[in-house]
């Protein structure tokens, strides 16, 4: 004669669906032969199985309740209501948490026996454009597996770099009588956006301005990922000054980066005669530029 399920799992007759899920879970994994190689294992393990299997059926339950073992129809362990090895009942959240552990451990899709497998994790390259990378968005994506292809929506966080990898539970391919499905990893490549570039989570862009601008000053309007921002450029500025618009790169958990608008004097290709000789008398009133480089004042 069997042993009582309930002195099996360790629990009271009174117990709870959720008694006897937890009951169960701590078995399966203390006992399942690819965990444990003692040689008791196997056979507690399929005890156990079988235990819970009978316990969490709601007729099978009552039916042990009433009449025991000998009761009409199946219901004993053993005779067949255990399904694949016992696993009929175990729904695949329950497989995840059972074997989680030994399934991460670079056997993956090897499954436990008994039947149950887990589904194998697929691997995709995709391409995201730089404000979404940047600021989040969902993209639409198509993945290619064995069986086809993969057309899903996926959340893309702010601040993902190229080289990022976005993790998608349960999207991999189908696990095998009631194991869990396998995950999709995405690995991320960010395309080039035509005038900004990242830093981190700073965000540069170039601004030109004109030589009257630099040397007196002005305001310019400049892009940012969302919207646009005025600049004030000071007298003075000249090329490659980075000018900072404080919280303005990109937002992410991380922390939140700033925008900088790298200056760039643009000299004219053309003078009107008033205009060259406006600039000829500048350049005679002020002081060489380069008399304080570093090489003429080793001289």
């Amino acid at each position: 004669m069997p042993r009582d399920p309930y002195e099996v799992l360790g629990v009271p007759r009174s117990a709870t669906a959720d008694q006897i899920r937890e009951a169960h879970r701590k078995l399966a994994k203390r006992y399942h032969p690819d965990l444990n190689k003692s040689p008791e294992a196997g056979e507690r393990f399929k005890e156990a199985q079988e235990a819970y299997d009978l316990l969490s059926d709601e007729q099978k339950r009552r039916r042990f309740d009433q009449f025991g073992f000998g009761g009409p129809g199946p219901g004993a362990p053993g005779q067949g209501f255990g399904g694949q090895g016992g696993w009929s009942n175990v729904d695949p959240s329950t497989f995840e948490e059972i074997f989680g552990d030994f399934l991460g451990g670079g056997r993956r899709g090897a499954g436990p026996r008994g039947g149950a497998r887990a589904g194998q994790d697929l691997e995709s390259a995709i391409t995201v454009d730089f404000l979404t990378a940047a600021v989040g968005g969902v993209r639409r994506v198509s993945v290619q597996d064995g069986a086809g292809t993969i057309e899903l929506d996926v959340r893309i966080p702010p601040g993902i770099e190229s080289g990022g990898q976005l993790r998608l539970r349960g999207k991999g391919s189908p696990g095998a009588a009631g194991g869990p499905a396998g995950d999709l990893v995405l690995e991320v490549s960010v395309a080039p956006h035509p005038w900004f570039r990242r830093e981190n989570l700073d965000i540069v862009v170039e601004v030109p301005i004109s030589i009257a601008e630099a040397a007196l000053g002005t305001s310019v309007e400049v892009p940012l990922l969302e919207g646009t921002a005025t600049l004030r450029v000071p007298a003075g500025t000249g090329s490659g000054k980075r000018l900072r618009l404080k919280g303005k790169g990109v937002k992410a958990r991380a922390g939140t980066g700033d925008l900088y608008a790298l200056i760039r004097v643009d000299a004219p290709r053309s003078l009107s005669e008033e205009d060259r000789a406006s600039l000829e008398r500048m350049k005679a009133s002020e002081p060489d530029p380069r008399a304080e480089a570093p090489w003429n004042r080793l001289r």
